[in-house]
């Protein structure tokens, strides 16, 4: 049974190809309003774990629950249902098209052939000045830097009702005043009560923005720890198994 003071819980999630285990008793925890990092090195399985918490992959073992209920999820648009919205490395825009009308697709308030434009740059900027997530929403995606193209994408997850935000690698496009500014945000949408899952492989981001972070190395869970009672080197044993020089 879940954990009750976990508002989003994994517990022993496996996947594989035919009898070649992926990823074994993968599990994590996160509670209501708060910022945990998952943090691993490159090819760990953090984006696999995130991407099966999100219904694009389907666990071979294990059970997912959301607020105390265990859910199972078939595709992304299942797990956006129950409340998560997840922020690719690669944004999921259309260049072509306008701020406002990529935070309504798929969710228009018009129909499919004619999308009211004026509600939706009505919505993009309600939104954007609720959360301060500032974009110009008559802009073109093509035209705008990739810290709002981002900033899009959290107000596209906002939009369709997300209390758990899956950040993947959201630094990697960003510039250091970018980071910090983003840190800002994410720290304002947990004071509002949002869940919020940050995946990075840099120490100095974790400690930046959270107290609690999952360690992943070769596909398995290596615990959840405060950051505060383990050091540097403690830390990089339990990524690479080694003592390495990290990023701080």
């Amino acid at each position: 049974m879940s954990n009750p003071k976990f508002y989003c819980r994994a517990e022993d999630l496996a996947i594989g190809y035919g009898k070649t285990p992926l990823m074994e008793h993968i599990g994590l925890g996160v509670g209501k309003g708060t910022i945990l990092t998952l943090i691993g090195p490159n090819g760990a399985g953090k984006s696999t774990l995130m991407k099966m918490l999100f219904g694009m992959l389907a666990p071979t073992e294990g059970q997912i629950f959301v607020d105390g209920k265990e859910v199972h999820f078939s595709s992304s648009s299942d797990a956006i249902a129950a409340g998560l919205g997840m922020v690719h490395q690669h944004f999921m825009q259309v260049p072509s098209m306008t701020v406002a009308e990529n935070l309504i697709l798929g969710a228009e308030t018009g129909t499919a052939f004619k999308v009211d434009r004026k509600e939706a740059v009505r919505i993009t900027a309600e939104l954007s000045d609720k959360y301060n997530l500032k974009v110009e929403a008559k802009e073109k995606v093509e035209d705008i830097s990739l810290a709002m193209r981002q900033k899009l994408e959290i107000l596209k997850a906002l939009y369709r009702g997300a209390h758990i935000l899956i950040l993947d690698e959201p630094t990697a496009v960003l510039t250091p005043q970018e980071t910090e500014e983003l840190f800002e945000q994410l720290k304002l949408l947990r004071e509002n009560g949002h869940t919020i899952i940050f995946i990075s492989h840099k120490l100095n981001e974790v400690k930046a923005l959270c107290n609690r972070m999952t360690i992943l190395r070769d596909g398995k869970t290596m615990g959840t720890y405060e950051i505060s009672d383990l050091d540097e080197q403690e830390i990089s044993r339990l990524m690479v198994g080694r003592d390495v020089s990290l990023d701080i």
